[in-house]
Formats: C-alpha cells, structure tokens, sequence
C-alpha cells in the first residue's frame, strides 16, 4: 500500500507564540514527529500482511476484509483537510496531541476486537485520530526548529520516516503477526502512542487563525464517498441491480453532489474549488487518485496471493516486499533530481508505463508462479515506474498557487490519494471476486473450506480461482495506470523546475 505516507501539512506561518525551544530539547523534539510520522505511516502498511490471519480469526467475509484496508483510508483522506483546518483555528500542537491520543485509543479497540464490525469501526476512529494529527506534524517542525541545519535536519528525518516507515510496516507485521498475534499490529502503536504524546510538551505552538470548521462540507463529502465504496463492494458481491447497492450509488450522488454545491457557497471550504482551475493542479490530482487506486490493491492482492496461494508465513511476506520498497526509493531518488531538468510529464509520463507494465507482468502469475523470476521482478519493475511518478505530481499539485494556498493544495494530492486507494480496492476486490467465481462458485469459502476437510484437490482449484481473481484485478490496476499517463499527457504542462523539492514534500505511499 501506500507504502503510504500520505501526511501532509501547511506551512506554519510567522507569529508562534513563543521561540523555538533549545538545542537540548530539539533532539527529544525530533523524536516526537518522527515517532508519529512513523506511526502513522506504518499503520498503512502493517495491517495489510496481517489480512489472512485477521480473516481467519474473525471469520470477515472476503468483501468485507478490504473494509479493514478501507475504513482506515476513507476516514484518513475524507477528513484530511479538515483536520488541517482545526490545526489552524486551535492550535497545532493542540490538535497534534488530541489525534494522536484518538489514534492509540483506536489502536487499543482494534487490538482487542472481537469481532469485524468493531475492528473495522476501530480502524475508523484510527483514520480519524491520523487526520487530526498529520497535518500538524510538518507545520510544528517549521516553529519548533530555528531555520536553517536544526529544521533541514528535521525535515529530512521526516521525510525519510515516509519510507522507513512503509518498509517497517511490511517487516514488521510479520514478525509481530507471526510470532505474537495478529492483534500486536495495533498494540504496538499503543507505546509510541504515549512516547509521542509525553514528549510533546517539547513541541512549540504556532499562532491560532481566525475562521470557521467546515463540518457539513466534512459530513457530505466523507459520507458520500463512503456511501459510494459501499455500493462499489455490495455490487461485487450481492449484485448490481441490488435495491441496497442502488440506495448506496443514489445516496453517494446526492451527498456529493451536496458537498461540491456547499464548497462553492461556504466563506471557509474544506477542498477550496479554486486550486482545481489550474490543469496542471488539477491532472495531477486526477493522477494521484489513479495511482493511489491500483497501488493500494496491489499491496492487498499480493499479501493475500503470497499467504494463500504460496503458503507464504507473514515473516516471509514482509520481507518478500523488499524489491518493492528498494525500487520505490532509488526511482523516487532519481527523479528528484531530473525535475531540474525535464519537464514533470516527462518523467511521470514514463514511469506510469513502466507501472503499467508491471501490472500486466503482476497479472500472468500462477499458483506455482517462482518468487525470484516471476514476483521480486516484477515488484522492482512496478516500484521504479510508481517512484518516478510521485515527485512530479507532488510538484503539479502545487503548480501556481498562491502562497496561502500551498498546504491546502499539498494536501488535497494527499487526500486524492488516499480516497483513490479506497475508490481502486473496493473496484479491484469487486472485479477479483467476481472473475474467481466465475472460475469456481463461491471460490474463497471453498479454499477454507477444503483447508479445513484437508481436500487437496479443492485447495488447488479454489487456489487456482482465486489466482485468476487476482490476475483479473491487476489488469485493470494496469488500466488504471495508464489512464493516469493519458492525464498526464494531456493535461499537466508545467515546464522543468528550477529547484528540487523540499524532501518533506514528497510523499511515497
């Protein structure tokens, strides 16, 4: 997934009220931001190789197992930009500290869940308490750090903690998932979790701003896009002339179309309408979304491909994962530095295709598809296309717009690409569920059950159906990738950059 970091934050602006502390406790202030970014980022990524385990303990459904993925982005990105806003109005370390505190409560719920539906509404309230905190964690760094080394320095382990942290996740979830329990992927927040927050009493305020919450713009556009993913995961499963699955489209349409009408009325708009007149703003918000729709199912199919079709341990899986995230960094490296010279769509353009070409190279896997010729491959190949994507766009969202704007714009690419993670899984599962069953009714209760009664010959036809869901499901993840070239090209023309971008404005995952 994402190898997500998905954090972002507007600049602090001058008038804090009070001066950055000493150098004594900069260290210790350092360590705060960097714990939350890690925490944070690695929630989105620790989940996904527990996924098997979770949905054998808690007998979740296979279309309900992408809510666990789901809940979290939708609450995540859907109020994103409104924990943005409060962070303004109430004070960033304010609003830091209470996210922060909502997300190890929801990690300790999680943990303890017994059932779905209260792990699926814990990963809801986590979503909730990220939102509230991430976009005050790089905007704190800005009045906690005296400018020049101390915040470079700050700013750099930020960054790199965007990263660290997708890597950590993937390993870490299979140490935890395999040795302890499930359960520990959210336990372990719960330590951090306190660390951050006794140490943010190092962390400096900024001034407060005047303004308004836009609570009902937060209600409708949350809400639809919620009502929306649910109508996409019904119609994969129950079917698409369903009365609830239709109730859903029909209730996603009027609560969207209600936020969209209400953002162009309120004084203070949660997605100010004005940052989408720009094309270039505008292709490379489409674009995130695009690349956030088939990256974020291709960390859930491979997890589930790698456990269940592979026999895969959870240990083995996170580490399966390391051509992913060597690609990702070293393309991510790379581009940085060819922004000063080729214009964004020149480097995105390319590495789209290359995403894509990964995608369909992705969907020839077998049941007995080798990892070192057929999976690691691949994974790099994906990885070096989806890395030379992110620093372009990163710079398209912020393409011309006005100085007061710049967090705003930053994080709606944030919020495009988490939505469109959430928006991708649920069409992706509904399209792998439905081409598996094609294969063999009914596919993944089989496997279980054929596990269970030890029928062999079951094991591998069911495996083989569920094989070809996934396959079905990375071509069109291929789809969405080149869909996000022809934005790309036809919409993004920002010429060459003068100067490379801040490091903690680049976001991977």
């Amino acid at each position: 997934m994402s190898t997500d970091s998905a954090i972002t934050a507007a600049p602090a602006r001058a008038g804090a009220s009070s001066e950055p502390p000493g150098g004594r406790h900069l260290g210790l202030a350092l360590f705060v931001i960097a714990a939350a970014q890690l925490m944070v980022v690695l929630d989105a990524t620790i989940t996904n190789i527990a996924l098997p385990s979770i949905q054998i303990h808690l007998h979740v459904s296979t279309p309900n197992l992408a809510w666990v993925v789901n809940s979290y982005a939708l609450a995540f990105g859907g109020l994103l930009l409104l924990g943005g806003r409060a962070g303004d109005l109430f004070g960033r370390r304010r609003m830091f500290r209470i996210g922060i505190a909502v997300f190890t409560l929801a990690s300790l719920l999680g943990g303890l869940a017994p059932n779905e539906g209260l792990l699926i509404a814990a990963r809801i309230l986590q979503g909730v308490g990220a939102a509230l905190a991430a976009p005050s964690a790089l905007a704190l760094i800005t009045t906690t750090f005296p400018a020049g080394k101390p915040r470079n320095t700050a700013m750099g382990v930020y960054a790199a903690m965007g990263g660290v942290g997708a890597t950590v996740g993937l390993l870490l979830g299979g140490v935890l998932t395999d040795y302890l329990d499930w359960r520990w992927v959210f336990f372990v927040n719960i330590p951090i979790g306190l660390a951050v927050l006794a140490g943010t009493t190092t962390l400096t305020e900024a001034q407060r701003h005047p303004g308004r919450l836009d609570i009902p713009g937060a209600i409708t556009g949350s809400g639809g896009l919620i009502a929306l993913v649910y109508g996409i995961t019904r119609g994969g499963d129950r079917g698409w002339t369903d009365g609830l699955t239709l109730t859903s489209f029909a209730t996603a349409a009027a609560l969207l179309a209600a936020f969209l009408l209400y953002q162009t009325r309120v004084e203070h708009p949660m997605m100010p309408l004005r940052l989408f007149k720009d094309r270039t703003r505008s292709g490379s918000y489409i674009t995130m979304l695009l690349i956030g729709s088939g990256m974020f199912a291709t960390f859930y199919f491979l997890t589930l491909y790698m456990q269940l079709i592979l026999g895969y341990t959870p240990v083995r899986t996170g580490f399966a994962y390391l051509p992913f995230n060597c690609g990702m960094a070293l393309a991510a490296g790379v581009s940085s530095k060819l922004v000063t010279h080729l214009a964004p769509r020149l480097i995105a353009g390319p590495g789209l295709l290359v995403a894509a070409a990964g995608m369909l190279w992705f969907s020839t896997l077998t049941p007995n598809s080798s990892y070192t010729t057929h999976l690691a491959p691949a994974m790099f190949v994906t990885a070096l296309g989806l890395g030379a994507s992110f620093v372009p766009m990163t710079l398209g969202a912020v393409h011309h717009v006005q100085h007061h704007d710049t967090g705003v714009a930053s994080a709606l690419l944030n919020t495009a690409q988490q939505i469109g993670g959430a928006l991708g899984l649920a069409v992706l599962a509904s399209i792998s569920t439905s081409a598996a069953n094609n294969k063999l009714p009914d596919a993944a209760n089989a496997y279980y059950r054929a596990l269970a009664s030890k029928d062999f010959s079951l094991v591998a036809k069911a495996g083989g159906a569920l094989t070809h869901g996934y396959t079905a499901a990375f071509i069109a993840a291929a789809a969405m990738f080149l869909a996000g070239l022809a934005v790309t090209a036809l919409a993004i023309n920002a010429g060459k950059q003068h100067h490379t971008p801040d490091p903690a404005s680049v976001h991977i995952g």
